[in-house]
């Protein structure tokens, strides 16, 4: 007798939008939409458009006959070890803090909720359905506008005592470094996020008086750059693999995870990036903590946010990960 597929409302909450979607537990989307998050106007407008997103999903479960085990949302930020509430931590959505978001959500939706960070969950999105599916351990990194990133270590999520831990991006890279966003010198984020990437070619190109009328300077654009042989590219970005690369060494000498998972625009640019990063990897970690690891980029693209919220769901249900 086959196993009966269940279903699940992901919902990935984004400093500009609320992506949402309908997915089965074999990381199927069924249906997906985005809304604006009202991120910049407060917690409660927040919330309205979680619960338009949340019930938009369960509208189009009814009519097509699907039930729904719960809804998972993925938010930035802390979240509390249960997965019920927000702590904070998320300077990008207005007074997001102290958010008993599960409750909240569960009142308006009569469904069960579960809540976590979503960067977390897009690395068990990724290990339960995409790059690391089949495996017990990954180390999930996606690198954008800032680093976040997740560990599954024998087949659980790990998030640190009371759900606090795993701000990889946060990892103190450069002792007398530069200040980061978050208030700390010399983290991670800033020295090998995208965002660093193109602060570092923009300067470059001051300090050499290169100039490239009419572009707009992005990851994508310093890619076609580094491609085509230019020079500030390429210094650019082999200084954004040695940075990334160093602080992947140290998760790796720490987690040895059988794959580690690069997620974010840039880890679509092509083979050459995740190979630069693990060349750089595996030049800094302790050879036999690295001796099982892999690289790969990830797979599940702009499903990941929605998916990985999902399968926190399809977890705590007891669906393996391996």
């Amino acid at each position: 007798m086959a196993n009966k597929i269940s279903y699940a409302a992901g919902i990935d909450l984004g400093g500009s939008s609320v992506k949402y979607a309908l997915v089965s537990d074999n990381g199927e989307c069924l249906f997906q939409e985005k809304i604006s998050s009202c991120a910049h106007v407060s917690a409660e407008a927040v919330i309205e458009q979680l619960t338009v997103a949340a019930e938009a999903v369960k509208a189009y479960a009814r009519r097509h006959g699907y039930t729904l085990a719960g809804i998972g949302i993925g938010t930035p930020g802390i979240v509390n070890a249960g997965g019920r509430t927000v702590l904070g931590g998320a300077e990008n959505i207005k007074g997001w803090e102290q958010i008993p978001l599960a409750d909240i959500m569960e009142s308006a939706t009569g469904l069960p909720v579960c809540v976590g960070n979503d960067a977390n969950l897009m690395g068990l999105g990724e290990t339960m359905y995409g790059a690391g599916k089949g495996l017990s351990d990954v180390l999930f990194l996606t690198v954008g506008t800032g680093i976040g990133g997740a560990v599954v270590a024998g087949g659980k999520l790990f998030t640190g005592y009371d759900g606090r831990g795993m701000e990889l991006g946060h990892v103190p890279l450069i002792a007398d470094g530069e200040r980061c966003a978050c208030g700390a010198t010399g983290c991670l984020e800033h020295y090998a996020s995208a965002a660093a990437l193109v602060r570092r070619f923009m300067q470059r190109c001051k300090e050499t008086g290169t100039v490239y009328p009419g572009a707009e300077t992005n990851g994508e654009f310093i890619v076609r750059l580094y491609r085509r042989g230019e020079q500030p590219a390429a210094d650019c970005m082999k200084e954004h693999f040695e940075y990334l690369g160093r602080g992947i060494a140290g998760f790796i000498n720490i987690f040895s995870p059988q794959l580690v998972v690069i997620g974010g625009g840039l880890s679509e640019s092509g083979d050459f990036y995740i190979e630069g990063i693990a060349e750089t990897a595996r030049r800094y970690a302790i050879a036999d903590c690295a001796v099982n690891t892999r690289f790969k980029a990830a797979s599940l693209g702009n499903r990941a946010g929605s998916v990985g919220a999902a399968s926190l769901v399809f977890a705590q249900n007891h669906i393996s990960l391996t």
